[in-house]
């Protein structure tokens, strides 16, 4: 509680006369605050720019100017940043779905990656897909669940993304047998039959891989998506195509389907089945496509490393088919030579070449060593490979330099054994 204080003359304090002379003291005046404050925002911003311009006459220019570029990056960046990285790739999607699939992307990547999290959110935004009415085999759909599977194989979990690329192969496979044919014209079958060819694809290459090892699986996968990609095609060249049915693989991609399978036989050690869809899909490529030189170095090494069966010691039976005896193990050889040569003539032949076409004739001219030192021609091979080791280093081509010296050391040894 506070009490009013009562002003005390303190010990020493003058006397009634020196109070009187006090009183007539002229009073003391005091500023009221606001004209403090008037003094202090006295000055304008030019004078406060000048003033600064004085203390630092390059730092302050220099940081004035960075901040007006900054801002101008920031009234330029974000809008572009939100109508291109925000909205653009979900513009196909109603905002609910795209706002799952942000959150889903968000624990797609980087130091967030969750797994759990992200896969709860593709659900998420497929269940509402659904119930807003999306077609469940349009592009945008079908591309959510690739990018599902996608994630389960970067984080390694390949059986979980060869799972869902099943399912998704069991519900296109329903909707063919079901609604495809009511589905010609307005091209949403050839879409369609398309995505199931890709599926089995990216089937057929998950099993072959390492971690999953189920090759009999792949080559099913495969071999199906090679007789629907070849079937439709063999189709519309029969019948010619419909009005509105739409666009089917290109040549480029039937023979990218054939080469894999020719690919799943030749790790396998099938080479005779592999040269054959090698062979189609070489008729299949442009003329000047370096790609072309890949392919005609896949044919030579098939065909070297073919294993002829041992004959029959049974006499043919009248009544079995005429088979073509098969050709030794010398004619092979120069066979898959004359494919290594004609893999650099194509080479040469092409004005435009690219690093496919450098590494295929490196490749190309280390296979003609090997053709070499299985036939026992020593210095040929050890020219071959010096030549392959060179054309390498020239192009940037690691393995192919390892390979060629590790050939140039095997003829020092096989040089060694015959001394």
């Amino acid at each position: 509680m506070l009490a009013r204080s009562v002003l005390r003359a303190a010990p020493g304090a003058p006397g009634p006369a020196s109070q009187a002379a006090v009183a007539r003291l002229p009073a003391r005046t005091w500023q009221p605050l606001r004209q403090h404050l008037a003094r202090r925002h006295g000055s304008t911003v030019r004078d406060q720019f000048r003033d600064q311009f004085r203390r630092s006459p390059i730092a302050f220019p220099f940081a004035l100017v960075s901040v007006v570029a900054v801002a101008g990056w920031a009234a330029f960046y974000i809008p572009w940043y939100y109508r291109n990285v925000i909205q653009k790739p979900y513009h196909n999607f109603p905002e609910p779905v795209a706002k799952k699939l942000r959150r889903a992307i968000f624990y797609s990547r980087g130091q967030h990656l969750d797994i759990r999290e992200a896969n709860k959110y593709f659900r998420q935004a497929l269940q509402l897909a659904t119930e807003m009415g999306m077609d469940q085999f349009s592009d945008e759909i079908m591309g959510i669940k690739y990018t599902i599977a996608a994630l389960f194989e970067e984080q390694g979990h390949h059986a979980m993304a060869c799972d869902v690329l099943e399912i998704m192969r069991s519900d296109t496979q329903r909707w063919i047998d079901d609604f495809s044919d009511k589905h010609i014209t307005d091209g949403n079958r050839s879409r369609v039959k398309k995505n199931m060819v890709q599926i089995n694809l990216k089937l057929g290459q998950l099993y072959d891989c390492k971690y999953v090892n189920e090759p009999d699986d792949a080559e099913k996968r495969l071999v199906e998506a090679v007789e629907r990609a070849l079937g439709e095609h063999q189709r519309r060249e029969a019948e010619g195509v419909k009005q509105g049915e739409g666009d089917w693989m290109t040549n480029d991609e039937i023979g990218a389907t054939l080469e894999a399978l020719g690919q799943h036989y030749e790790q396998h050690d099938s080479h005779y089945l592999a040269v054959p869809l090698f062979l189609r899909a070489l008729e299949l490529c442009p003329p000047t496509s370096c790609h072309a030189i890949v392919l005609m170095n896949n044919i030579s090494t098939s065909l070297a490393q073919q294993t002829p069966p041992p004959a029959s010691s049974a006499p043919p039976s009248p009544s079995s088919f005429p088979t073509t005896p098969v050709p030794p193990r010398s004619v092979l050889v120069g066979q898959a030579r004359q494919w290594a040569n004609k893999a650099l003539e194509r080479a040469r032949s092409i004005s435009e070449q690219d690093e496919e076409c450098n590494v295929g004739c490196a490749v190309a001219t280390h296979n003609l060593g090997e053709f070499y030192e299985m036939e026992g021609k020593i210095h040929e091979a050890r020219q071959k490979y010096k030549e392959a080791e060179q054309l390498a280093k020239k192009v940037g081509f690691p393995e192919g330099q390892v390979n060629a010296k590790a050939g140039i050391a095997r003829l020092k040894e096989l040089e060694k054994a015959k001394a």
